[in-house]
């Protein structure tokens, strides 16, 4: 079998390098990279990735893409238009690889490079944040903004100041307002390190940091079938990375940017947008919310995957109706671009190349439907004046689960010890009003008191001893 190189592969083009990319895990590979190898194919953009480890550890990735050439491919495996789908393409768009911590003058040279558009990110949740240990441009931080600062000085500084050389940063870490902070973290580095008024003035009036919204399951690397994937793709490639079809990004910024990133031309999915706060919303009330709403639900029935669940005939038609009756009537967007994600949220949940285990998603469950689900109760309950009974008969199954006993057996629960500790003495009550009782009013928990919304507690009672009674899921129709 060939090992897989720009040699091996014939692969002769080059393009100018128009993205600095922070991050070499799965999923820019498997998300950004693909769009921008996408973009190559189907539209002028004409541009290439240089790829920086993030942080100080000992990584194989960098290693691997230096000897792949920065080649990889990614599968695509999943369900669309109701049918399952398969798709490889071979990504071609790293022109190179680099370690700051081996090569820092290396690093800083990369702002030296004409052509430079953007810069993409993603360095976990933990990444955008400021770090008291980080002094100066002149020495590597550990950081991700403090790299990002030295970075932007030396190519402030290289370019003098040229209102043309600013960048557009595209980060994708799953905070809210990302691009908004890590734009506060630079401008704070700038103060603290004692760079020029003029540097600062050049930030925030030359480079464009936008926020955005990021979806697509990327599992990475195929570990248990890689022998027989090689095999079918010929090459030795140890960079596969394995994705959903579906993708999904909303960027926050001018029409300049869109222009810039002709993703629409392509014809992937990405929207640039005045403001993506409804977007969001849309996506953690029907993708997350569904999720967090069907678990408890599904597994008090007896199921144990995301799959399972939603090709039940009981359980998938109680998600399904309660993302349409429930969770729809609560969002802004237009009804048609609401169903179209609520239909693709539902195909990615019958997606049979991912199993998602109900388990899995179930930690911390109840911070989970705080945020997740009971915003689509309390927006139900004041645009309708009614009860949303199926959100509500969720939240009955989520009070029996925390029980961690069901049908004779042990759940094993994953939660913050004083949420355990307060439902073991919740049910230490044995009667089920005084149960919810103890639940809905908590409100470390949700934040209100639940029992004041009038006629919700007997609602949930009521659901609770149906389930206890039935010993298993019940329907909530009337």
């Amino acid at each position: 079998m060939k090992p897989l190189n720009r040699q091996t592969a014939h692969i002769k083009n080059q393009r100018p390098v128009k993205v600095l990319q922070y991050g070499e895990g799965n999923f820019l590979r498997g998300y950004v990279d693909w769009m921008i190898d996408v973009l190559n194919e189907k539209t002028d953009f004409n541009g290439t990735v240089d790829v920086v480890q993030p942080r100080d550890r000992h990584r194989t990735t960098i290693k691997a893409l230096k000897q792949q050439d920065g080649l990889f491919h990614v599968l695509l495996n999943g369900i669309q238009g109701g049918k399952p789908t398969q798709e490889k393409r071979l990504i071609t768009c790293i022109a190179s690889a680099l370690n700051p911590y081996d090569d820092y003058a290396a690093y800083l040279k990369r702002g030296e490079n004409p052509d430079l558009k953007f810069i993409f990110s993603n360095t976990t949740e933990a990444g955008i944040a400021y770090d008291e240990n980080d002094k100066s441009a002149s020495t590597i931080s550990t950081s991700f903004p403090g790299k990002l600062t030295a970075l932007l000085h030396h190519r402030f500084q290289h370019f003098k100041g040229a209102p043309d050389k600013g960048l557009t940063v595209i980060p994708t870490e799953l905070i809210e307002k990302n691009g908004e902070a890590l734009k506060h973290i630079v401008l704070r580095y700038a103060q603290e390190w004692q760079l020029s008024e003029e540097f600062s003035n050049w930030v925030n009036d030359n480079n464009i940091f936008c926020n955005t919204l990021v979806d697509r399951i990327v599992p990475g690397f195929p570990r248990e079938t890689i022998k027989e994937i090689q095999k079918e793709l010929g090459y030795e490639d140890q960079l596969v990375v394995t994705a959903e079809p579906y993708h999904l990004l909303v960027i926050e910024a001018p029409e300049s940017v869109k222009m810039a990133f002709p993703a629409t031309a392509a014809g992937l999915q990405v929207k640039f947008v005045p403001d993506l706060t409804p977007y969001r919303t849309t996506k953690v009330r029907i993708l997350n919310g569904a999720h967090t709403a069907l678990v408890p639900v599904a597994y008090l029935h007896g199921l144990r995957t995301v799959r399972e669940a939603i090709e039940d005939k009981h359980t998938g038609t109680f998600i399904k109706e309660a993302i349409a009756e429930e969770i729809i009537p609560t969002l802004d967007l237009p009804e048609e671009e609401l169903q179209q994600f609520a239909n693709d949220v539902i195909e990615r949940f019958q997606n049979p190349f991912i199993r998602h285990e109900l388990l899995s998603i179930a930690l911390n469950g109840v911070s989970k439907y705080k945020v997740r689900v009971l915003p689509s109760v309390l927006e139900h309950h004041r645009r309708t004046g009614k009860l949303p009974e199926k959100l509500l008969h969720s939240l009955a199954a989520l009070i029996l689960f925390y029980k961690g006993e069901w049908r004779g057996k042990n759940i094993l629960l994953n939660d913050a010890p004083e949420v355990l500790s307060f439902f073991r003495k919740a049910w230490l009550q044995h009667e089920a009003a005084e149960v919810v009782q103890a639940v809905l009013s908590n409100t470390s928990l949700w934040d209100t008191d639940l029992t004041k919304i009038e006629g919700l507690s007997a609602y949930v009672t009521e659901q609770v001893k149906l389930l206890q009674k039935s010993g298993h899921t019940v329907s909530t129709d009337s």
